[in-house]
């Protein structure tokens, strides 16, 4: 006698078949994971790419550098712009890296690159104030003008008030009284000079008030003696005289500009960061890169006694 099924069991034979699927499902996804071949291309994969990274962060300590150390506004922008581009190409491998760890990673390598995001942030930070600061180059034009156009100016001023003492001897007090004048503006115009050098290499505020403070004093040094000289009656449109006025005046004009871009500091600045800030978190992302590529590398691998990664092609 044949006996049609239930309801019920007709339920329990689907509940049944919807189980085993199940089984046989996971059962193949477990095999597929649990692949060699497929394992040791995933390790290889993560540790190429954080390979890659710890590359790309040595590529742009070293552009930050030449970028800080350049002469000019053409090759630290040059530079700058190399440093940007490895930076960027880190953080696509680290954002890459993280969709794999999130993937098949395990925990430890999750929290190592964790921690290197940290500190990869950080150097983004300093590197952008850093590489703002290096392609100004305010301390190094600063240079160009005191030793270029301002050192030329007293040059020509020392040289026409040097004319002017030859011509009056000490013959007579008003001649006494000339070469005084024209020596102390000299004296005061060339230790002024001798000062901005020092100002341009300081990086403390404090210090470069102090300078700028014997600075004004040695000015009015210079203008009171010029003034005094162009009150003596036997000077009166004396035209060394008038040559020492004039390019003392274009000297103030230009040290103005010197005082102006030495005080922004930027090549001062931003070696101060690179030897410092940028340099200690360097450091710190490269440890944290190579303690994550000798955690994956360490991963075991089912059914391989041979852990050697080789990069996929």
């Amino acid at each position: 006698m044949n006996m049609k099924p239930g309801l019920r069991d007709c339920l329990w034979m689907a509940a049944g078949a919807t189980v085993l699927l199940v089984i046989v499902l996971v059962a193949l996804y477990f095999q597929k994971s649990q692949n060699p071949a497929a394992q040791l291309a995933f390790k290889a994969k993560r540790v190429e790419l954080v390979e890659q990274m710890r590359v790309g962060l040595a590529s742009a300590a070293e552009a930050e550098k030449s970028a800080v150390m350049a002469t000019t506004d053409v090759d630290s922008k040059a530079f700058a712009d190399q440093a940007r581009s490895a930076t960027a190409t880190v953080e696509q491998g680290r954002q890459e890296l993280g969709k794999l760890l999130e993937a098949g990673g395990t925990g430890n390598e999750t929290d190592i690159l964790a921690q290197f995001s940290q500190a990869f942030g950080e150097f983004q930070k300093i590197d952008n104030d850093l590489l703002s600061l290096a392609v100004k180059n305010t301390n190094l034009k600063a240079y160009s003008l005191a030793f270029g156009p301002a050192a030329e100016a007293i040059g020509e001023m020392d040289a026409a008030l040097s004319r002017l003492v030859a011509a009056h001897g000490a013959a007579s007090a008003d001649d006494m009284k000339v070469v005084q004048l024209a020596d102390g503006a000299r004296i005061a115009a060339l230790r002024l000079l001798a000062l901005l050098p020092s100002h341009i290499a300081e990086e403390s505020d404090a210090r470069e008030d102090q300078m700028e403070a014997v600075m004004a004093k040695e000015d009015e040094a210079v203008r009171g003696d010029l003034q005094a000289l162009a009150a003596l009656s036997g000077l009166s449109g004396n035209a060394d005289l008038a040559t020492a006025t004039a390019r003392y005046a274009r000297f103030a004009e230009l040290r103005t500009q010197i005082i102006k871009l030495s005080r922004e500091n930027t090549n001062v600045r931003s070696l101060t960061i690179s030897l410092n800030q940028k340099r200690k978190v360097t450091m710190v992302c490269q440890e944290a890169l190579a303690a994550l590529e000798q955690t994956i590398r360490a991963e075991p691998i089912a059914g391989l006694s041979d852990r050697t990664v080789v990069r996929p092609r």
